[in-house]
């Protein structure tokens, strides 16, 4: 397997972005693929919050920072790195990975890159991807609708989808299930992994004590975003095999 970047990104803040980041390191965990992860958030850190025994917090404007995640693909124990990238840099962090060779790098095959744009929920949220669509030519490149806060998206006229999506013809589609509110507010203040919240743990490993029903809404909740990472052969782009290419956005009822 070769080393693998997943960028989880937008350009607005308070789409859902670090929920999406927390939900894939659990479900790579799940699948066995051993990863390691950098939080943007420089210097607090949020997604660390929750992982912090495989995430660093770096600034990925920095130089040094570039040097710790990109000069040590080859040489780190996990052969996936995810980048959970600051509100409103998406598209700066592109920039920079095509500055540093990174995207060459990946049009030769020596590295697999796996780019999640999450949009926010207004059609102005669209223009990001004018924006991202030229570094992502060689990336599996999908475009998330994360609905685990009951937002509700605009909804895709067939004039907009051409408009927008001819922009980025081979991205897929994304979407994340709503997960029970209160449900999501016990795990936010307890301030682990989901899995840890559904295994009724707490992060030092003694028992939690959490209701019984909340741990069945968020076992639920990831059973089916699971199978979206499934459906979109998200172990396979990883690993660079051969699958089929990903399923177009399409107009979608809640």
């Amino acid at each position: 397997m070769k080393p693998a970047v997943i960028l989880v990104g937008a350009d607005k803040g308070g789409v859902g972005k670090t929920t999406v980041s927390r939900a894939l390191l659990d479900y790579l965990a799940s699948r066995n693929v051993v990863a390691r992860a950098f939080d943007t958030e420089h210097p607090r850190g949020t997604l660390k919050r929750f992982h912090p025994g495989q995430t660093e917090v770096v600034d990925i404007t920095s130089t040094s920072d570039q040097m710790r995640i990109f000069d040590t693909l080859l040489s780190a124990g996990p052969k996936v790195s995810m980048i959970d990238v600051r509100a409103g840099q998406l598209g700066a962090s592109l920039r920079a990975l095509q500055e540093v060779g990174f995207l060459d790098a990946v049009k030769a095959r020596e590295f697999s890159l796996v780019v999640l744009h999450v949009l926010g929920p207004s059609i102005a949220s669209l223009d990001e991807i004018e924006e991202t669509a030229p570094f992502i030519g060689d990336a599996s490149y999908f475009l998330v609708k994360n609905f685990i806060n009951d937002t509700t998206f605009f909804e895709w006229d067939p004039q907009t989808f051409s408009h927008y999506f001819r922009k980025a013809p081979e991205s897929g589609e994304l979407v994340v299930p709503k997960l029970n509110a209160m449900a999501y507010e016990q795990v936010e203040l307890a301030g682990t992994p989901f899995s840890t919240f559904v295994a009724d743990r707490r992060s030092d490993g003694s028992a939690a004590g959490h209701s019984f029903v909340l741990r069945g809404y968020v076992r639920t909740w990831m059973r089916n975003i699971s199978a979206e990472f499934d459906r979109v052969g998200l172990p396979k782009l990883l690993e660079n095999k051969p699958s089929p290419a990903p399923a177009k956005p399409e107009k979608r009822s809640r």
